[in-house]
């Protein structure tokens, strides 16, 4: 076994009324992926902040392996003020041993990659972009190991499957705190689960989370039953026979508190549960809402000079887009950060004007909107307050009058912090804050914006029950592969030049059928390029050199006909008719099958369809190069006879 990077030995974090983390034993060698799981609160953060050596054990030992390089990405990163975002990343890293300038032309490249401009000056950025530059700076640095705690938070869907590729790379130890399944998956070669203050580590794929973690929850259930019933019939020896024998029994007392003890320790009985749950949904008609021809731009820059005409230059992000949702419907959408997918979502709820165009909202609509800003959380009032309104001490919820205190617990929230202000609150406490005030709501229309970022995977979980069960519409924007193809039907995916494309199914689907296309046209376009090399390269070959060139030319005339077959004529004729035919049918198709309700109105005829699709895509494939191979040949022929005297 090789040398570990690092190891820690019987590890312990103190939180004075409790330990955080006890006996805990963890080694991370060079090549090691491997993903940190547990619930919020559990110290997966504490534990990185320890490892990192920002943070202190109340026991144990930490070992580093000399000349170890560490680098660290927090939840909530600091960045100093007054500094290019190119000189945050590049910090002690901009010269090498003998002092001479090193090119920067990498943290150019992973800066602009996620969206940043490197000469931007560091002051004012927005809590996602402090995490980006903060991600730039760990990546840059190439350590031995590398600990990243919520990556993909505020991440666009490329960059993740860029950073994917990269961290692939990563030779040194790479420690992964996320809620991204998908991510998770693509990445990890092994799991450390941190469960009731002990690290528990398995190697495999990380898919083999969910059944490993059960069996253990399933045996430790087993133990408690035993204990509890242990404990149970010790109390009730205690109450009764303890008067005649109180000093020979003294030694099975004390066994008994130990027991109580031990059971305090391991859990169980005080271990909360989250509750997530919605009402159903309120009235409504069977269209939600209809966007009709919409457009939407942006300015382009916010350089004084960038203008045309006199007036400043624009990026368009939606140009007459139309959009029809009905009752049911389960939309995800995806894209590019900054390509106008929040956007959308604001000009459909209201929130923002159009460029051009309207939205028609249906019959009796009520929206509940998770803004991934939080925009509608006042981060001066509690929490208490927020779902109150500041008067009495209930919620409504699902047609039930529920006390704020048991409502807010259901959410994980401690009774400390009902009271605290919002501010002071962790980014994934106020998302949670924010999907319990929204639940708390009336709504027919459920519209989430980003809901994942902060949540650990069992919240998640939680909330894709919460969406399988609710009987209203859904609309998601998110990044988590994972959890669009565990809540949606249908996607609309922002393609790029304001093109914005709907597909049915969940985002695997959809990224089935776009490496298709992919494949498809780079195909076509390879074997378009291997014919006219081979028109060329026969054109050479023709002409010859020095006392050949008449024999070839000879020869050549000699094998071929001087005019077409009646056969090719025909098909020469023909086939541009057919396959104008072929691209009409196919363009019917993928119009029906762009329709998000097909899928699940009548899967049969999806189905049917994306097989006739298929079809004529393969015949108009293969009418075209029927019909380029045929005009080769005429083209040829005609060459010949022009050249003839």
């Amino acid at each position: 076994m090789p040398t570990p990077l690092l190891t820690i030995a019987d590890c312990g974090i103190n939180l004075g009324d409790r330990w955080l983390l006890r006996g805990a034993d963890l080694a991370l060698h060079a090549g090691d992926r491997l993903a940190l799981v547990g619930r919020n609160g559990a110290g997966k953060s504490s534990l990185m902040k320890l490892l990192s050596r920002h943070g202190e054990m109340d026991e144990g030992s930490l070992w580093v392996a000399p000349g170890t390089q560490i680098a660290y990405l927090p939840q909530a990163p600091e960045i100093h003020p007054g500094m290019t975002l190119r000189a945050i990343v590049t910090a002690g890293y901009d010269a090498d041993a003998a002092g001479r300038p090193v090119p920067t032309h990498q943290a150019e490249a992973i800066l602009m990659r996620m969206g940043l401009d490197p000469n931007r000056m560091s002051d004012g950025l927005s809590g996602g972009e402090a995490r980006r530059v903060s991600l730039a700076r760990a990546l840059y640095t190439e350590p031995d190991i590398l600990l990243l705690d919520e990556p993909t938070n505020h991440m666009d869907l490329p960059t993740i499957e860029w950073m994917e590729d990269l961290l692939r790379q990563h030779r040194g130890a790479l420690l992964v705190v996320s809620h991204d399944r998908a991510f998770l998956r693509n990445l990890g070669t092994g799991i450390i689960w941190l469960h009731q203050g002990k690290l528990r580590r398995r190697d495999g794929h990380f898919g083999e989370f969910d059944d490993w973690s059960e069996g253990i929850l399933a045996e430790e259930a087993v133990v408690l039953h035993k204990m509890d019933r242990r404990i149970a019939s010790e109390t009730k020896w205690s109450r009764e026979g303890i008067s005649a024998r109180r000093k020979r029994n003294q030694g099975r007392l004390r066994e008994l508190a130990s027991l109580r003890s031990e059971r305090a320790k391991s859990g169980g009985i005080t271990q909360r549960a989250m509750r997530m749950e919605t009402g159903p949904a309120e009235g409504g008609g069977q269209m939600v809402l209809e966007g009709i021809d919409l457009s939407a731009s942006v300015p382009a820059t916010t350089s004084k000079t960038a203008t045309t005409n006199g007036e400043a230059t624009r990026r368009q992000l939606l140009n007459h887009f139309n959009l029809l949702v009905r009752r049911s419907d389960r939309i995800g959408i995806v894209g590019p950060n900054g390509i106008g997918k929040s956007t959308l979502v604001r000009i459909l709820l209201g929130l923002q004007q159009p460029d051009s165009g309207r939205v028609r909202e249906g019959f009796g609509l009520l929206h509940a909107y998770f803004d991934q800003r939080r925009e509608t959380l006042d981060r001066t009032a509690s929490p208490w307050t927020i779902l109150t309104g500041g008067t009495g001490d209930t919620v409504e919820v699902a047609g039930q009058t529920k006390h704020v205190t048991a409502y807010l617990r259901d959410f994980m929230f401690d009774d400390h912090k009902m009271t605290q202000k919002v501010s002071t609150l962790s980014g994934g406490e106020q998302n949670r804050l924010l999907l319990a005030k929204l639940f708390a709501q009336s709504h027919n229309f459920l519209v989430l914006d980003e809901p994942t970022n902060d949540l650990d995977l069992e919240t998640l979980e939680l909330l894709q029950e919460v969406i399988a069960d609710y009987d209203g519409t859904i609309l998601i924007v998110s990044h988590d592969r994972d959890f669009l193809d565990r809540t949606v039907t249908a996607l609309l995916a922002f393609e790029g030049d304001a093109r914005v494309v709907s597909h049915a199914g969940g985002y695997s689907d959809y990224l089935e059928r776009r490496k298709a296309t992919q494949a498809r046209q780079i195909a076509r376009a390879g074997d378009q390029t291997g014919r006219k090399a081979g028109r060329k390269t026969g054109s050479k070959t023709t002409k010859g050199t020095g006392a050949n060139k008449g024999d070839a030319k000879g020869t050549k005339a000699a094998n071929r006909p001087v005019r077409l077959t009646f056969r090719d004529q025909h098909a020469l004729d023909r086939l541009p008719d057919e396959i104008e035919q072929l691209a009409a049918a196919i363009a019917t198709l993928e119009a029906a099958m762009a329709d998000p309700t097909l899928f699940t109105t009548d899967p049969e005829k999806f189905n049917q369809a994306a097989a006739a699709l298929a079809t004529a895509q393969a015949k108009k494939d293969e009418k075209e190069t029927q019909w380029l191979e045929v005009a080769e040949r005429a083209e040829a022929l005609a060459s010949d006879s022009d050249a003839q005297p």
